[in-house]
């Protein structure tokens, strides 16, 4: 007999707990970050406040998706760094990009969950550089992009300088090192080509009303 009550329970739970995160998402999260934003689009989504940290500047397109619990983190070497969501990106959960110079996501592209996406090491390749805490070398840093359309399944490291092509998908868990082409299935530590020519656009038409009424 109890079990039927706290079934319902559960639910009213549930949708409790939906609707105030709906309202803080709509009257405080959201225009939080829309002021920490260069340029903000319109029907952007975010699901939960994003912590941003450093000089960091944001672009948002329209239709773009944030997840919780995401984290951007810029460093003060290059005076302007810039990130970029085009319209309808989306980022997953408990993802991480570190901008020293400029990140680029594309338009719908899809960022799943629990991935790292960087433009720099984050510190000096040489070994005593790095027992002294210096910074990375501006030399080091290069810019990272992810071309529309493509897929990043979850656990994905996207690693400095690195090019995603248009289409292309890169599998879960993948550390990616150097430059995926368009319209490829890309997979592995260090990820490697697996399938070309994978995922292109659909080429089905749609039937013509007028032709098929004739």
């Amino acid at each position: 007999m109890i079990k039927p009550a706290l079934r319902v329970l559960y639910h009213i739970h549930l949708g409790m707990t939906a609707g105030w995160q709906s309202f803080l998402n709509v009257f405080y999260r959201h225009p939080l970050f829309q002021a920490r934003c260069a340029t903000f689009g319109t029907g952007v989504v975010v699901d939960r406040l994003p912590f941003v940290n450093g000089h960091v500047e944001i672009h948002v397109g329209n239709g773009v998706r944030i997840g919780g619990r995401v984290s951007i983190f810029s460093a003060r070497l290059i005076d302007k760094p810039i990130l970029i969501l085009k319209d309808r990106a989306e980022i997953g959960w408990n993802t991480t990009i570190a901008v020293s110079k400029e990140v680029i996501l594309e338009e719908d592209v899809r960022v799943s969950y629990d991935c790292r996406i960087s433009d720099s090491d984050g510190h000096p390749r040489e070994a005593d550089l790095r027992a002294a805490n210096l910074p990375v070398n501006v030399r080091d840093i290069r810019p990272v992009r992810i071309c529309k359309y493509a897929w990043i399944g979850n656990g994905t490291h996207i690693m400095k300088g690195v090019t995603i092509g248009e289409g292309a998908v890169v599998g879960a868990n993948s550390v990616v090192i150097s430059d995926i082409p368009p319209y490829c299935l890309a997979m592995g530590n260090p990820a490697e080509i697996i399938l070309r020519n994978y995922g292109r656009p659909s080429k089905r038409m749609t039937p013509d009303v007028n032709q098929a009424s004739s």
